[in-house]
C-alpha cells in the first residue's frame, strides 16, 4: 500500500509542476530545435552513445534547452544527476557534489552528471573548484551560460570543456512544441483547442524562447472559456499582458542589440534602428546610455556630411535628461531617424585615429616658434610669438604660414567625403589645404 501511496503522491506532485517542467524531452528524439548539435557524430551524440565522460559548456539564450539537454544527457545514459544553481551554490556546495561523484565512481563505478546552471554566476575560486572534477574526469560536467563564456569562465576551465552554442528557436520549432503541448497527456492532455491565430500570437510572443511559450499557453488555457475550453487570441491577451523583451542590460543580449541599433542606423534603415531602440526602451535600458551612443555616432558615422546631426543627437540627449522617460523616447526617436537617414562619413574618425596613430609613433615634431605662447615673462627672448601673424588681418581670413611641426607638414589627416553638406567642406578644404601648403 506505501508503494501504491507514494506513486500516487508522485503523479499528483507531477501534475502540479509547470507546463514547461512537464514537457521537458526525455530523449534526444524529443529534443526540439539545435539540429546543430543534435546530428550524428557530433559531440552530444557522442556523449549520450558512449560512456565516456565529457565536459561542457552550453551557451544560449533563455529558454533555447540548455538545462533539457543536460537532463537529456544524464536520462540517456543513465548516469546520476546533480544540479547545481550558481545563484545559491557556493564552494562548499561544488566540493560536496564532486567528493559523493569520486565516491559513488568509485563503490559503483556510475558517473555523474554535474549540471551548473548560471555557471557565470560563479566567481573565480568557485570556478577553480571545478576544475580538478574536470581535469580528472570524475565527473561529466556541463555548465549553462546565457552570457558569453569567454568572458565570464576562467580559461582553465574553458579550454578543458567543448563549447557548444544553441540558437533561439525558430519559430516552427516553438510551433511545434506549442502543439505537442496541447496534445500531450503529460501537457494540456487535448483539454482545450488552440485556435491558428492564437498559436501564431503565442510564437510571436515566444521570441524564440520555447519556455517562455509553454508558460505564456499554460496562463491562456487557464482563462479559456469552460464550455468551447478554446484558446483564442483574445484569451492570449489576457494571459499575457506584455511580450517580455529578451534582453539582458548586462549580458550579450546588451551588447547585441546595441550593435545591432548602431549598424541599422549606419546602413541608413530607419526602420530597424527604431526596432532595436524600441527594444532597449522596452528592456529597461537606461536612456541615457542611449543618448550617448547617439551622440558618439552623430560624428563617427554622419560627421560632417551631415553637421546638424551633432546638434539634433545633443538636443535629444539633454531632453531625456530633462524630462525622463515615456516621452524622452520620442526625442531619442527623432534623433535616430535624424541619424540614420543622414549622409554619411567616417572622415571625422577617420582623421582622429590617422593623428592619433601618429602621435603614438613618436611622430610629433617640434611646435613652430611663431605659433608657441608668448604671453609669459622671458618668452619673447625665447622667440615665442615672433613672426606670427594674424589671420583676421588678411583678406578671407587666411594666411600662408606654418601651422604643422616640420616633420608633419606633408601628412594628411582629415580626407573629406563628397556625402551630403561635407562635399561642400571637401571642395573648400581643398583649396585651403593648396593655399597654406604653396600647392
Amino acid at each position: 500500500m506505501e508503494s501504491l501511496f507514494d506513486s500516487a503522491a508522485e503523479e499528483a506532485h507531477r501534475g502540479q509542476e509547470p507546463l514547461a517542467v512537464r514537457m521537458r524531452p526525455r530523449s534526444l528524439e524529443e529534443v526540439i530545435g539545435q539540429r546543430h548539435l543534435l546530428g550524428p557524430g557530433t559531440p552530444l551524440r557522442r556523449l549520450v552513445e558512449s560512456d565516456a565522460p565529457m565536459s561542457l559548456f552550453l551557451w544560449g539564450p533563455p529558454g533555447t534547452g540548455k538545462t533539457t539537454l543536460a537532463y537529456v544527457v544524464a536520462g540517456a545514459t543513465k548516469r546520476r544527476f546533480v544540479e547545481i544553481s550558481a545563484v545559491s551554490a557556493g564552494v562548499k556546495d561544488v566540493r560536496a557534489a564532486i567528493d559523493q561523484a569520486r565516491r559513488e565512481l568509485g563503490m559503483t563505478g556510475r558517473q555523474t552528471v554535474l549540471f551548473v546552471d548560471e555557471v557565470h554566476r560563479f566567481n573565480k575560486a568557485q570556478q577553480d573548484a571545478l576544475l580538478p572534477a574536470v581535469e580528472n574526469r570524475w565527473v561529466t560536467f556541463i555548465g549553462a551560460t546565457t552570457e558569453n563564456p569567454f568572458f565570464s569562465v576562467i580559461s582553465p576551465l574553458l579550454s578543458r570543456s567543448l563549447l557548444l552554442t544553441l540558437e533561439p528557436l525558430a519559430e516552427d520549432d516553438v510551433r511545434a512544441v506549442l502543439e505537442r503541448a496541447v496534445a500531450d497527456p503529460r501537457g494540456l492532455g487535448g483539454r482545450v483547442t488552440l485556435h491558428p491565430d492564437a498559436l501564431d500570437q503565442l510564437v510571436r510572443l515566444a521570441g524564440g524562447d520555447a519556455r517562455r511559450s509553454l508558460t505564456y499557453l499554460e496562463a491562456a488555457a487557464m482563462l479559456a472559456d469552460e464550455v468551447t475550453a478554446e484558446v483564442t487570441v483574445e484569451v492570449v491577451e489576457k494571459a499575457v499582458d506584455k511580450a517580455a523583451v529578451r534582453y539582458d542590460r548586462q549580458g550579450d543580449q546588451h551588447y547585441d542589440v546595441v550593435s545591432a541599433f548602431i549598424k541599422s542606423m549606419r546602413g541608413s534603415d530607419a526602420d530597424a534602428a527604431l526596432h532595436y531602440l524600441a527594444r532597449m526602451v522596452e528592456a529597461g535600458e537606461d536612456p541615457r546610455f542611449v543618448a550617448r551612443r547617439i551622440v558618439i555616432f552623430a560624428s563617427e558615422d554622419v560627421g560632417m556630411a551631415d553637421p546638424t546631426c551633432l546638434q539634433v543627437a545633443v538636443a535629444a540627449a539633454q531632453a531625456v535628461e530633462f524630462i525622463g522617460l515615456p516621452e524622452g523616447r520620442i526625442n531619442l526617436a527623432q534623433a535616430v531617424i535624424h541619424c540614420a537617414l543622414a549622409p554619411k562619413s567616417n572622415a571625422v574618425v577617420k582623421a582622429i585615429g590617422a593623428a592619433s596613430d601618429d602621435v603614438r609613433r613618436g611622430l610629433v615634431g617640434r611646435i613652430p616658434d611663431h605659433l608657441r605662447d608668448a604671453h609669459y615673462p622671458g618668452a619673447k627672448k625665447l622667440g615665442h610669438g615672433r613672426g606670427y601673424q594674424y589671420p583676421h588681418d588678411f583678406e578671407h581670413g587666411l594666411v600662408r604660414q606654418d601651422y604643422a611641426p616640420e616633420e608633419l607638414r606633408e601628412r594628411r589627416y582629415y580626407e573629406p567625403t563628397t556625402h551630403g553638406a561635407e562635399a561642400r567642406f571637401a571642395e573648400r578644404w581643398a583649396k585651403i589645404r593648396s593655399f597654406l601648403r604653396g600647392g
